[in-house]
């Protein structure tokens, strides 16, 4: 398999439920098409998708790659691969009060799990999946430290943590002289939630993308991953509402908006939500299962926004 797309895609594809909801042949074809088309980063965990495998337990996913990186020899020189330890249930039903944690032992012996599932020798983006307050950020900086040393990780980053425990975290790395916490993911959608709500799958306290992460990413030079940008769909598929969380005022006044501009332009919503959080420098993460609504989402890639467009879509609700 090579790549015959000059053009590097921004955007990611999200791996969460291969080899569970997403048998292998259509695993594999999805990240065909995707690297056919200019796309880089692959994004997993090693806790995918424990929630709906027979055992109860992740890795089915990073399996999953693993096959598909040994079936394509010349893959690996062309995509990049993006993971995640802390999140893993420490026996089948204990998530989330039981789980793998970012203790450094765990950290290890989660990331050369990963690394035997992936048949890779490096990791290039390993992320603290959720926040472990059972455990100093310090001493998981540390465990991190050993990693980018021995160039078994080449970046780290975190999903799910608030930016005061990431900031702690930087200001550690850069102490010790490592590799310093360069990005976040987080929830993050054009529509936004009703005030102390969180989304559907949403099960941490600092998971959707706040003004002061944003900032303080902004500040920082720390790029933004957006997972569900989606909204599983909802934008597109009248099958699909979009959840009760964002039903307000602001979320129809932006729907609106957003229905203008899709209208004029002769495309999907959720094609314009793509090129709107493009616009803004976030890197969206696509989890669809279908060839066909993959093509449509990386098509979005290539939309360019007017100024007047970002602007009438960022007007505050």
């Amino acid at each position: 398999m090579t790549n015959q797309n000059t053009t590097v895609s921004p955007l990611v594809l999200g791996a969460m439920s291969f080899g569970t909801l997403v048998d292998e042949e259509t695993s594999f074809a999805l990240l065909d098409r995707f690297v056919e088309r200019g796309g880089i980063w692959i994004d997993t965990a090693d806790c995918y998708s424990f929630w709906a495998s027979e055992t109860g337990h992740g890795g089915a996913s990073e399996e999953v790659l693993g096959r598909w990186l040994a079936a394509r020899p010349s893959a690996r020189a062309q995509v990049r691969i993006s993971t995640k330890v802390g999140a893993e249930p420490l026996w089948p039903g204990s998530w989330p009060e039981r789980r793998t944690g970012l203790s450094p032992r765990a950290v290890r012996a989660a990331v050369d799990g990963s690394l035997e599932r992936l048949g890779i020798d490096s990791i290039d983006m390993l992320w603290l999946h959720q926040e472990d307050r059972a455990v100093a950020i310090e001493d998981t900086v540390d465990a991190l430290a050993e990693l980018t040393a021995d160039a078994t990780v080449s970046r780290v980053g975190a999903s799910n943590h608030p930016a005061w425990r990431i900031e702690r975290a930087r200001a550690h790395a850069r102490s010790i002289g490592s590799v310093p916490i360069d990005a976040f993911q987080l929830n993050s959608t054009y529509l936004r939630t009703r005030p102390g709500t969180l989304p559907p799958g949403v099960a941490h306290p600092f998971g959707v993308l706040s003004d002061e992460q944003r900032d303080f990413a902004r500040a920082n030079g720390i790029e933004i991953w957006a997972y569900t940008p989606l909204l599983s769909g909802a934008y597109d598929n009248p099958e699909k509402p979009v959840p009760e969380v964002y039903d307000h005022p602001g979320s129809a006044r932006r729907l609106a908006v957003l229905d203008e501009i899709a209208a004029a332009r002769s495309l999907g919503r959720g094609q314009i939500v793509l090129a709107w959080q493009l616009a803004h420098g976030i890197r969206p993460i696509l989890g669809g299962s279908k060839l066909a609504q993959l093509d449509v989402a990386m098509d979005a890639a290539s939309i360019s926004l007017s100024v007047e467009e970002i602007e009438r879509l960022d007007e505050p609700v």
